[in-house]
């Protein structure tokens, strides 16, 4: 164990926002804290590298252990130029290798205890420098700052001439040189390309450390950790696995508690009403019953509902109408602004039902692709053809579509103008804004509030060939998700542009990758193109001019049906002893109430005065009487029986 986190609690005034978080870290072990925004992540970090101080609990370092701490924000000011600014985190390395130098120097005029002496610094000298892979740290320097996207021509740049974006990179170029035992990263890739992402995906997981990692990249949490901690409304769990291992088990595990409930309420429900009915009976032994089973029921450890994080939010995209098969085809498209030429003859052709990811490097021309295709920019040449009874849905990742001087309500009532002020509010409500949120300016919200009116728009469009750009920017994970589960089950077609890898493995069904100005059809999901990248881009384009090779992704298959003869069968015998046994109940409730009305009736008689001095025919109606109340108590076990 080389970090324990035990029972963290912090509190900023009344909102409590971590509860006795505990888990554990080994050496080499790679985490990801999950959670939503807000959640907790970044100022847990902030405990564990010590600025910040926890209400209650204990952070604990083993002997030795050091740690380096990369924030979302920075303040970078290095007068220094790229490369030196690497070559400093090798300094006790080259410190090292310089005295090396000096004692083989030291060496050839010395002897006897003064050469021994010098020897054995030496050695001791060389066995660090080997240890710290001295021989290679000029190419680990360079590997680091190629990896992190920057050319051997940027080396020589002042770091103070450097974009926001690339000053970080720098910093996170110094920490992973630096190597310490444990990496502490909040959100890592928030500045990096696609190849870097890469690149520093395949560097932590060989990495010797140990790695703390808060990302929204869940393709990167994927490939990075081997251990998730999750921070749900303060409260900590922790699970041994990648990120899929997470979304699987932790579906598992609230469907698990939710079904618990369920079950529980659904007990409680059944125990209430059988005390009730046991009440009614109004006998002695039935209310003693029905106090024994709420006495019992006082004593139930009762379950909390579980509640999916953003389960307020609600999602649902289904087609108005059908399109036809073709969709949307493309021919001989080319665009350039002034000399940057981006692509010339492209083909796209699209087919109804197919989920298609266009991916490419920054600046390729994805989105003027989609902005072609929906007329706000015009190409230099080509032909766009949409197919039959196509309505386009489009997504601007910058939301053009939005008008900034209206509110959220006037924005979706003048969109939608049948819809009625409660229909309106409650599609708002949906995407969580309630109350006097839906009379805020368009102009005056977060970009993850602009991206959610936006998807209102889209949900109530008629649309059925949705054309998506950057759809998840500014989205939480859990909003993410909600997401990806209404396209997963969209019907209709889709082409999106994302950034999002694992949004894009999730969601496509078929990869469009814009690269040295050609598109490469991958009939997969993301995971199958990285796979296959290369290949299929070279057998596509021997020469990075040749014509781009299109073909429809693979019809899915029906699913197989899962009824059969046997499961009717089946069903149609647990649906008779079902009905068999609804049956036995009603005529065990009708032969109680008969008993019972026998039973009142010969106590009636009991208490008649003529009968009381009539010894035999007292005995007699008490012998009844006996007969009929054993009857009704073995009514009263089967009813119950029954019941349940």
């Amino acid at each position: 164990m080389i970090l324990s986190i035990q029972n963290i609690t912090k509190s900023y005034g009344d909102n409590t926002v971590l509860k006795n978080i505990n888990f554990q870290m080994e050496a080499g072990e790679k985490i990801a804290l999950i959670g939503i925004n807000g959640a907790g992540k970044t100022t847990l970090l902030k405990m564990i590298i010590g600025e910040e101080t926890p209400d209650s609990g204990n952070v604990i370092f083993s002997k030795d252990v050091s740690f380096g701490y990369l924030s979302q924000h920075q303040d970078i000011s290095f007068d220094n130029t790229i490369y030196q600014e690497m070559l400093d985190t090798k300094k006790d390395i080259i410190n090292t290798k310089e005295r090396i130098r000096s004692i083989e120097h030291e060496m050839t005029d010395k002897s006897g205890a003064e050469l021994d002496k010098l020897l054995e610094e030496y050695n001791k000298l060389q066995t660090i420098f080997d240890r710290e892979n001295g021989y290679a740290y000029e190419s680990e320097i360079t590997g680091v700052l190629k990896g992190l996207g920057f050319t051997e021509e940027d080396y020589s740049r002042n770091i103070n001439t450097l974009s926001g974006g690339q000053k970080m990179r720098i910093a996170l170029g110094r920490l992973l040189l630096e190597r310490p035992d444990i990496l502490i990263l909040d959100e890592p890739t928030n500045h990096l390309d696609t190849d870097s992402v890469t690149w520093l995906e395949g560097f932590l997981s060989s990495y010797s450390g140990a790695v703390i990692v808060v990302s929204h990249d869940r393709y990167f949490i994927d490939r990075v950790s081997n251990k998730i901690v999750e921070i749900d409304q303060g409260v900590s769990a922790v699970y041994k696995g990648s990120y899929s291992f997470y979304a699987t088990e932790r579906a598992k595990i609230r469907e698990a508690k939710l079904k618990a409930y369920l079950n529980q309420q659904k007990e409680i429900k059944h125990q209430e009403e059988v005390i009730t009915k046991l009440k009614e009976f109004n006998r002695e032994k039935s209310i003693k019953r029905a106090e024994s089973r709420e006495k019992m029921l006082s004593k139930i450890d009762r379950l909390e509902k579980p509640t999916e994080q953003r389960a307020d939010m609600r999602l649902s995209l289904t087609p108005v109408t059908e399109s036809g098969e073709d969709v949307l085809y493309v021919s001989e498209l080319s665009k350039s602004f002034g000399n940057n030429h981006l692509f010339s003859d492209l083909t796209i052709d699209i087919k109804r039902g197919e989920h298609v990811a266009l991916i490419g490097g920054n600046g390729t021309g994805k989105t003027t692709i989609l902005k072609i295709i929906n007329r706000l920019t015009n190409c230099d040449s080509g032909h766009i053809t949409l197919g039959a009874r196509v309505h386009v849905g489009y997504f601007d990742q910058e939301h053009h579509n939005l008008s900034p001087e209206k509110t959220i309500f006037d924005e979706i009532s003048d969109s939608f103008p049948d819809l009625n002020n409660t229909k309106i509010r409650n599609v708002l409500a949906a995407f969580l804004f309630t109350g006097d949120d839906v009379f805020k300016q368009i102009k005056d919200l977060s970009g993850g509030e602009r991206g959610r009116v936006s998807l209102a728009k889209l949900m109530l469009s008629p649309a059925n060939f949705l054309i998506l750009d950057e759809p998840t920017n500014h989205l939480d994970i859990q909003s993410k998700e909600i997401l990806e589960d209404a396209l997963v089950g969209y019907k209709g077609t889709l082409l999106f542009v994302s950034h999002d890898r694992y949004f894009i493995n999730k969601v496509s069904t078929r990869i469009l990758e814009l690269r040295n100005k050609v598109l490469t059809n991958y009939k997969g999901n993301y995971d199958y193109y990285v796979l296959h990248k290369d290949e299929m881009y070279n057998l596509q384009h021997p020469q990075t001019s040749a014509a781009v090779s299109t073909s429809n992704a693979p019809v899915q298959q029906a699913a197989p049906q899962s009824s059969s003869k046997e499961n009717f069968l089946r069903f149609k015998s647990e649906q008779a002893a079902l009905k068999k046994k609804e049956n036995e109940l009603k005529k065990t409730e009708e032969r109680i109430a008969v008993l019972e009305e026998q039973i009142e009736a010969l106590n009636e008689k009991m208490n008649d005065p003529e009968i009381a001095t009539n010894v035999g025919k007292l005995t007699e109606i008490s012998k009844e009487h006996e007969k009929l109340s054993e009857e009704l108590e073995t009514l009263y076990e089967k009813w119950e029986e029954l019941s349940e």
